[in-house]
């Protein structure tokens, strides 16, 4: 007989589980400021390098191999160790690697320092949606992931918008100093104010990633994960280089044209999560609310990031700005769905898993970005090839993902008879 699925949310005040969203949101935006600058420093690095597309692409992409691969440990690390400390220990990692790219010369220098990110971040989205599972209920679960997507946004957009000035007057070494080492400074409220973990049934502790992965959601998730990654990470790691080099923006008009975009996509992020919560909370299941936003977003994104392609150089930018709100109001629920599905004993393995064939994006459209711009001179073939990912990622929320309700896990007994038992 299947345990019952029980969750555990923290009694925390609702001052205390707002403070804490606050941090969460605020480590996002300094997490993806910390994975994208290279992509704004791009134009001077490829030049002082003498990189071809495609070194600037494996550059780009490098971040992923450890990022993607280290998700199945960080996942299994905050289900069984204190998310606190883990999570500390990630941000540390990831914070010092950013502070001393700003001291590299070497194109092999690069390439380590970036791997050396990603496994600290690697640790981010697990601990995240372990955070969000155990201390906030359902109904209030899409304005907590629309934060968490908001910082991710607007981590980028602040970057371009502070952050290409800054190269453009100072040069691109004292941006990655000042952010790395700055951002320590965030872990000294984290360390004061963030909970012990949420506690956890006997039998979720015993779930092993193969038993996750028998679920047809989990599937799911991992490959609906993809395609949102895969169209946010090609935005992230080639946007800048696009609009300077092939729309012939300025490095300024670059900055502010890339925040507008990536603001757009925070703003929408955090509408729509509230907006589904309402939705839920006036009547609607999970699965209609969540659902609903997402195959909208895929769909709309395709069609504005399509367009965008074909547009005089003013309206491609408008159009761009449409996509990224429809990318950004699907992000907003994309967690939602998985701490439902896995509960808060699982949810740290369920999400190690998905970000970990989710993240496999990273590694793909960087390099494939480049690959296709060396042999076509230019991006239409590349915003193609995502327009059709975001398309597979609506069909992939809608069709494949049933109803969106907690799973009943295996009694750890049961757990036991499946390993030994061939049948």
């Amino acid at each position: 007989m299947a345990a019952t699925t029980v969750e555990v949310h923290s009694p925390s005040s609702t001052v205390g589980l707002n403070r804490i969203l606050v941090l969460l949101s605020l480590s996002v935006f300094l997490n993806y400021i910390d994975r994208s600058n290279l992509s704004i420093a791009a134009p001077l690095l490829k030049d002082e390098l003498h990189l071809t597309a495609s070194q600037l692409g494996v550059l780009l992409s490098a971040f992923f191999w450890t990022y993607a691969g280290c998700q199945l440990s960080s996942g299994w690390l905050v289900d069984r160790l204190d998310v606190k400390w883990v999570f500390a220990v990630g941000f540390f990692l990831w914070s010092v690697a950013t502070a001393v790219t700003g001291l590299l010369h070497s194109f092999g220098a690069f390439l380590a320092v970036r791997v050396l990110l990603g496994a600290g971040e690697a640790v981010a989205y697990p601990a995240y949606s372990k955070i969000i599972a155990g201390h906030f209920p359902e109904a209030r679960r899409g304005f907590a992931n629309s934060m968490i997507a908001a910082g991710l946004y607007t981590g980028p957009a602040i970057g371009l918008l502070a952050g290409g000035p800054m190269i453009a007057q100072l040069g691109w070494r004292p941006f990655f100093m000042l952010l790395g080492f700055g951002s320590l400074v965030w872990l000294v409220p984290w360390i004061v104010w963030m909970p012990s973990r949420a506690p956890q049934t006997a039998a979720r502790q015993q779930l092993s990633f193969l038993t996750i992965l028998r679920q047809r959601p989990a599937i799911g998730t991992c490959l609906g994960l993809f395609c949102v990654n895969y169209c946010l990470y090609f935005l992230v790691t080639w946007l800048p280089f696009y609009l300077v080099r092939e729309r012939n923006f300025s490095l300024r008009e670059m900055s502010l044209i890339g925040g507008a975009i990536f603001l757009t996509g925070a703003a929408s992020g955090v509408v729509t999560g509230k907006l589904s919560d309402l939705w839920i909370i006036s009547g609607a299941s999970p699965t209609r609310a969540r659902k609903t936003v997402l195959g909208v977003a895929g769909i709309a994104f395709a069609i504005f990031i399509t367009a965008s392609v074909y547009a005089t150089r003013t309206l491609s930018v408008a159009f761009l700005l449409v996509a990224a709100a429809a990318l950004g109001g699907g992000a907003s629920n994309v967690w939602a769905i998985t701490q439902r599905f896995a509960g808060v004993g699982a949810v740290g393995r369920w999400c190690g898993l998905q970000l970990f064939v989710g993240n496999l994006s990273g590694i793909v459209a960087p390099a494939l970005t480049g690959f296709l711009v060396d042999r076509t001179g230019h991006f239409s073939a590349a915003f193609l090839v995502m327009a059709g990912v975001s398309v597979l990622g609506a069909v992939t929320w809608v069709y494949f993902i049933a109803q969106i309700e907690p799973i009943n896990w295996p009694e750890p007994s049961q757990l036991r008879a499946t390993v030994i038992s061939p049948a």
